[in-house]
């Protein structure tokens, strides 16, 4: 293995994950308060910091996918195909995550790659859901993430965002579990076992009970309703967009550093 490499990859990943975390901050704020000044001045300066880590990582080319990725970020074209000249900052704060999101896959697999290079078996998957208190079911979780951001990357929108959806489902149905029913409160709590509850309404619990925070609010209309949407046999729902399934892979993500803020 390239140790150096290894090295390099093992600081930017805390690094991005800082830089993703600082940049769902920003939007919560800016979405409430688009004029918020500090937020603002926060922004422009999260936005060079990327910027300066994207140059890195791309080793100083324009022409490396990244750093493309991070230029188009700025972009919006209308239907008519010209450039639409002003962005909202929320909107781009949630272009620029997916980019960063784009860069820690692209150097998860090339550790990954390094790993498998230096051992005669491949390494198995990181470990994403260590805070998953059900031990038995942990390992479906892992695999549905990881068949989730492999659907998104082939272009299966409907899929991941269903994968996503169940693991989201799955987590916070966890997280409730284990505080206990009787931890909750009374306001708003429904008769029943929590796993027999409405999807959005362990959102709402979980949010009240302060497990989570307000990331579920950019959860798409289509992702809150996945269930009915699914065909009977699991089929995945169709014309699923791709920024509906990016949104809700990055309200997942956040929901995942609330339940697990060491990560």
């Amino acid at each position: 293995m390239d140790e150096n490499l290894r090295a390099q990859i093992d600081t930017y990943l805390p690094h991005i994950d800082r830089l993703i975390r600082r940049g769902v901050e920003l939007r919560e704020i800016l979405e409430v308060d688009p004029s918020n000044s500090s937020a603002l001045v926060a922004y422009r300066t999260w936005q060079q910091d990327i910027g300066v880590t994207i140059n890195q990582l791309s080793g100083g080319s324009k022409a490396h996918w990244l750093a493309k990725a991070f230029s188009e970020a700025f972009l919006v074209r209308s239907t008519a195909g010209y450039v639409v000249d002003a962005v909202a900052p929320a909107e781009i704060i949630t272009r620029l995550v997916s980019v960063l999101e784009l860069a820690v896959t692209s150097l998860g697999q090339l550790g990954a790659g390094l790993a498998t290079a230096a051992t005669p078996e491949a390494a198995p998957p990181p470990r994403q859901f260590e805070f998953f208190h059900n031990r038995a079911l942990r390992p479906v979780v892992e695999q549905a993430f990881i068949d989730s951001r492999q659907a998104l990357d082939q272009g299966n929108f409907g899929l991941a965002l269903v994968n996503a959806c169940g693991i989201l489902e799955a987590i916070v149905t966890d997280a409730l579990e284990h505080k206990g029913i009787s931890s909750l409160g009374s306001d708003g709590i429904p008769a029943g076992k929590i796993a027999d509850w409405p999807f959005e309404t362990r959102l709402a619990v979980a949010e009240s009970a302060g497990l989570i925070r307000g990331g579920c609010a950019r959860l798409p209309d289509v992702a809150r309703h996945y269930r009915e949407l699914t065909g009977s046999d699991g089929t995945p729902p169709e014309n699923i967009s791709e920024r509906d399934a990016r949104r809700t892979m990055q309200v997942l993500h956040v929901v995942m550093r609330d339940l697990d803020p060491g990560r």
